[in-house]
């Protein structure tokens, strides 16, 4: 039954509607289990929400799509906030800066920029929230041109624990605004972002697949462009068992194949010829190696670079695994495929190696406590649980390509990659970790939202 506790703020409680729509996820294999949950469409709504938890002595928890929810620490005993404003994106031209409400979806403001020759550093999904993404880092298939997309957010909008409105900025309490960045969480209820925005005219964007028989030879010739590819590129090599549903061409759901996607930025449409070349001098090499059963590589809009990775639309039991690698040699390469690529198939549906480096790699004078990753590909393993592929059998093959991957392992984590809360993670250094802590106990002395900090963002006992 709804309680109607605060005005202007319905809370939810299991088995309403509305706890239901508060609470959706996209992955349901870690749904949210809160005692209560609202939807807030504006700052009044957040304050009474959080006025709420606090005299029902519950924490208060933040969500906005749900995507993240498998890294998320347990919701008993808490409130969820779900942010959905309903106000627009605004895209300042000139300043070349978006004003994004929580809730909105990478697709939107793709799809506000994209007139304007204007892009945005969003998820390879158009799907994902912008917020959350933001905060915790993100690395977009511009990110070697641009860096983590939390180094391009100008400004954000946010109720903290006591119920004030904040605009935070390099201006504006600077030492909240670095440690929002990438710190982990439990600072407030952000209600919007502003945003940077960079030129982008056009993009060489795509995907191509091949039988997985040609694995080795395709990733050695990948690996070796990684070493020398200009920062406009940025791509990813997944080895993928795809499910057999209509969506998918027959020819792909064959057996496995292994893919390369990703985009190559023209800020101008004089840069198109050099980003062409810059496509070739990746994928001729590749396709000489055997003809790929479907190739979408092309000159495109920067709006289509959001289909590019081919992100699953809706939500799906998944189970998947993350680690951050440097040093990817010939044996690496070896061992990597021998536990994703066999020809009878694996029961992860897609391991990846994203590439990082460029400007991924290079601190920003003006980022938050995350601003760079020291690492040269972010691995991504995930199995997609059905009745014939167990959550069983998936983590046991992700464990099995962990220990593979071992030797290359920096024991470092991107955040926005983690599937699990319960996996090892690393993040920040201890002296960040402490000064982040410091930021959190002075805006939300009584650890309100305690509960949405993430592992390796506290160091106080980092438990359930």
């Amino acid at each position: 039954m709804t309680t109607r506790n605060e005005p202007h703020t319905d809370i939810a409680l299991p088995g309403d509607d509305a706890f239901e729509t508060a609470t959706r996820v996209f992955n349901l294999a870690a749904p949210a289990r809160p005692t209560a949950a609202i939807t807030t469409h504006d700052a009044d709504q957040v304050r009474a929400a959080l006025r709420y938890a606090t005299r029902a002595g519950l924490n208060a928890r933040i969500q906005t799509t749900g995507h993240a929810s498998a890294s998320a620490r347990p919701m008993n005993g808490s409130v969820l906030i779900r942010t959905e404003q309903v106000e627009p994106v605004e895209v300042d031209v000139e300043r070349r800066v978006a004003r994004v409400p929580a809730g909105t979806r990478w697709g939107t403001v793709v799809e506000a920029a994209s007139p304007h020759g204007l892009a945005a550093p969003h998820g390879s999904s158009p799907d994902v929230g912008v917020i959350g993404y933001l905060l915790r880092g993100g690395v977009s298939f511009y990110g070697r041109r641009v860096g983590l997309a939390a180094n391009s957010v100008r400004a954000i909008e946010m109720v903290t624990a006591d119920g004030k409105s904040r605009r935070v900025s390099a201006s504006a309490d600077p030492e909240l605004f670095w440690a929002l960045r990438g710190g982990g969480g439990g600072f407030g209820v952000v209600t919007a972002v502003e945003v940077g925005l960079f030129p982008a005219a056009k993009v060489i964007t795509g995907i191509a697949f091949w039988p997985v028989e040609h694995a080795e030879r395709l990733m050695r010739s990948w690996l070796a462009w990684t070493t020398t590819a200009p920062e406009t590129a940025t791509t990813s090599l997944r080895v993928m068992n795809l499910p057999s549903i209509p969506a998918i061409p027959p020819e792909l759901r064959a057996g496995p194949v292994i893919c390369v996607d990703g985009a190559v930025l023209a800020e101008t449409e004089e840069d198109l010829p050099t980003a062409r070349h810059h496509a070739a001098d990746l994928l001729e090499p590749m396709r000489s190696v055997a003809e790929p059963l479907l190739d979408t590589w092309s000159p495109a809009l920067p709006s289509a670079v959001t289909e590019t990775h081919m992100d699953p639309s809706e939500p799906a039991t998944v189970h998947g695994d993350h680690m951050l690698l440097s040093g990817l040699d010939d044996s690496g390469a070896e061992a990597f495929l021998g536990v994703t690529a066999e020809p009878s198939g694996s029961p992860l549906v897609s391991a990846e190696l994203r590439q990082l480096g460029g400007a991924l790699a290079r601190s920003d004078p003006a980022g938050g406590a995350l601003d760079h990753f020291d690492a040269d590909f972010a691995y991504i393993g995930a199995g997609l649980q059905t009745a014939d592929v167990t959550a069983e059998k998936i983590t046991s093959r992700l464990e099995n390509v962990r220990t593979a991957l071992r030797p290359w392992n920096t024991g470092r984590t991107a955040p926005t990659f983690v599937e699990s809360f319960r996996q090892p993670q690393g993040v920040l250094e201890p002296d960040t970790v402490r000064a982040v802590d410091r930021v959190r106990a002075r805006v939300d002395p009584t650890g309100l939202l305690a509960g949405d900090i993430a592992r390796n963002a506290t160091a106080r006992r980092d438990g359930p």
